[in-house]
């Protein structure tokens, strides 16, 4: 469980480095809202699983498919934001 959740973490991580990329490149496009997301989801993905697998405690695990959801949701909005600036 660590193990993916410092995964992801690191993959979000560079995620939220391309938004903020992409919004100093193309500013006013809309990057702030799927970027804020993208640190929420992963907060809740991640941080859910690091307590999860350090303590143990068993209904964090409930919690943890609502950040991957947030996730998935900020992906297909950068990418939506994306194809709109093409």
């Amino acid at each position: 469980m660590f193990d993916t959740a410092a995964r992801y973490h690191m993959l979000h991580a560079l995620g939220l480095i391309f938004l903020g990329l992409a919004a100093a490149r193309w500013p006013g496009a809309g990057w702030l809202r799927p970027g804020l997301l993208m640190l929420c989801g992963t907060a809740v993905f991640s941080g859910s699983l690091y307590i999860l697998a350090l303590s143990g405690v068993g209904w964090l695990g409930a919690i943890t498919p609502i950040g991957g959801v947030a996730l998935i949701a900020a992906w297909i909005w950068a990418g939506w934001i994306a194809l709109a600036r093409t």
